[in-house]
């Protein structure tokens, strides 16, 4: 039987790891960062302490994010401490889980009117639109966390060269279907409206669809290749 992480013992903290952050988000959710970069492996680790922790009578409920998990108890722990060291141990202590995912091929039209962005991040990054393109449909992404808006995929796996930071001012009218890249992820947007990522191309798949059986495309530990279906430059 699972012991409940708010009765566990103290234990000895192992230096030679950086420790993962955890901070309260209300009186029973926790929110646990991964220390480091982001990585898939780091990924990898939120997914089986996620997968662990479900399966705790004591949790409610677990919210993957991008190298960070919520977690949220059934009751209010007595006290906070031992939550956070216990929630401390476990990510120390996971072992990475390998999704067999599915892969997808989206169709992508590189440039246009829809890549309002590319300009920009080629001079960012110092590269020719040819070379943009290039670089973004030729690498394989991994989706790390379906979460922010229904459907929407963080994937992991762009290019170093192509990073790109967030806008500090977000588009106002972006629309579904532009393909963008924010820091060092890329994505799809799944809704028309405000957006802070910067986009260089349009997909027609779509991610989301609430009358499906499963209405989100992606599903973490998935793999995204994009085909350049047309370029426009």
């Amino acid at each position: 039987m699972n012991q409940p992480l708010q009765a566990m013992e103290p234990f000895t903290v192992h230096l030679a790891e950086p420790a993962a952050r955890v901070s309260l988000i209300g009186a029973r959710a926790y929110l646990l960062e991964a220390p480091g970069e982001l990585t898939l492996e780091a990924q990898r680790r939120i997914w089986a302490l996620s997968q662990a922790l479900l399966a705790r009578p004591e949790v409610e409920s677990v919210v993957p994010g991008m190298t960070n998990l919520l977690v949220l108890f059934r009751q209010i722990p007595p006290e906070p401490a031992p939550v956070i060291e216990q929630l401390q141990h476990l990510w120390r202590t996971a072992d990475p889980l390998h999704r067999a995912g599915r892969t997808h091929e989206i169709a992508v039209h590189y440039g246009g009117e829809h890549a309002i962005d590319l300009p920009a991040l080629c001079d960012y990054a110092g590269l020719s639109d040819q070379e943009v393109v290039r670089r973004h449909h030729q690498s394989r992404y991994s989706v790390f966390a379906v979460a922010s808006a229904p459907g929407f995929g963080y994937l992991g796996g762009l290019d170093p060269a192509l990073y790109m930071p967030r806008k500090q001012v977000p588009s106002l009218h972006m629309l579904k279907g532009m393909v963008t890249i924010g820091g060092m992820q890329s994505g799809i947007a799944v809704l028309d409206g405000p957006n802070g990522w910067n986009s260089i191309g349009f997909a027609d798949t779509v991610m989301f669809d609430a009358s499906a059986a499963q209405p989100a495309l992606l599903a973490p530990g998935d793999t995204v290749c994009f085909l350049p279906e047309r370029i426009e430059l």
